[in-house]
């Protein structure tokens, strides 16, 4: 047999507490080219998943100890394998085992007694897969983009980039692994303003800084069921500088459009900015000329128009 372009280089977690198994998939595995791993426990199958980080891993759904599900269940809550395809071997009449074995984050089943050439082609379409959102994910890093995947139906976190650990860290101050409750109250929201066609509500708010994030469904590439969401940080220096810039305000004009956004009166305006109301007006004025309006309604509409265009760029 000869070895395909998608074996090289890919590394196979096989895990079976029955030597003949392991044997056979082993064989077939390595004639084709894989490099080859095998555990026959759920233990050793934690342990060599998190050292080499397998392209794919063939796991037994059913084996002493910790069973398959559990140890599925356990990789999927572990950042450095829960991007792992799983691929779950079971008994040809276990349909309870097919159904558990999605349910704790399998993307594919093979059934007993197993056929090798089968086997084969489920692993290359896994890896394949697993090869090209590495690249994406490499691109978004490289690029430096705010990008965290999610599983819709709960809100745990899939993946993240470097960036977008950051942005949560510094908002929530805790550990990534126990965003989840967070997260999803803001997903079902914003799937419910994505279909009223608003805008997504603000994800956090920390002092004069907000935690904006905009939704995007993976449905290619076996990713039915998960979000990306792309973060993005908004302040109130960098709204302000964007209203300079967009309408060729003075800073003192700009902050003061600026808290009209957020529907401040004159009086609370000059409150802020230390300066009488009729300064406040003053600028206010100036500010509906430049921006060619009548009223701090449409100012408002205009400016929040022009700065989400800008600082979404």
């Amino acid at each position: 047999m000869g070895h395909p372009e998608s074996a090289r280089g890919n590394i196979v977690l096989i895990v079976d507490d029955v030597p003949e198994n392991l044997s056979l998939i082993h064989d077939a595995l390595d004639e084709a080219g894989y490099t080859v791993l095998v555990a026959t426990n759920g233990e050793d199958a934690l342990q060599r998943a998190r050292k080499s980080r397998p392209d794919v891993i063939l796991l037994d759904a059913l084996m002493p100890s910790m069973d398959g599900f559990e140890v599925a269940r356990r990789m999927k809550t572990d950042f450095t394998t829960q991007h792992i395809p799983i691929i779950f071997m079971t008994g040809l009449t276990e349909t309870e085992h097919v159904v558990a074995a999605f349910a704790c984050g399998g993307a594919d089943y093979v059934t007993k007694p197993i056929r090798p050439q089968e086997v084969l082609v489920r692993i290359a379409a896994h890896t394949l897969n697993a090869r090209q959102m590495i690249q994406a994910r490499s691109a978004l890093d490289d690029y430096g983009q705010a990008t965290v995947v999610v599983r819709e139906t709960d809100g745990r976190m899939i993946w993240q980039t470097p960036k977008a650990r950051k942005l949560l860290w510094e908002y929530f101050d805790i550990d990534n692994e126990h965003i989840q409750p967070y997260l999803l109250p803001w997903v079902l929201k914003a799937r419910q303003a994505e279909l009223e066609g608003r805008e997504s509500p603000v994800l956090v708010i920390k002092d004069s800084k907000r935690l904006l994030g905009n939704l995007q469904a993976l449905e290619d590439q076996g990713h039915d069921g998960e979000l990306l969401i792309v973060l993005r940080e908004e302040s109130h220096a960098s709204v302000i500088e964007s209203l300079i810039a967009a309408f060729q305000l003075t800073a003192r004009e700009a902050e003061v459009l600026y808290w009209v956004i957020y529907g401040k009166t004159n009086r609370d305006i000059g409150d802020i900015l230390e300066s009488s109301h009729r300064t406040v007006n003053k600028h206010l004025e100036h500010v509906f000329e430049k921006l060619g309006v009548e009223t701090r309604t449409a100012a408002a509409a205009l400016a929040m128009q022009k700065v989400r265009f800008l600082l979404s760029a």
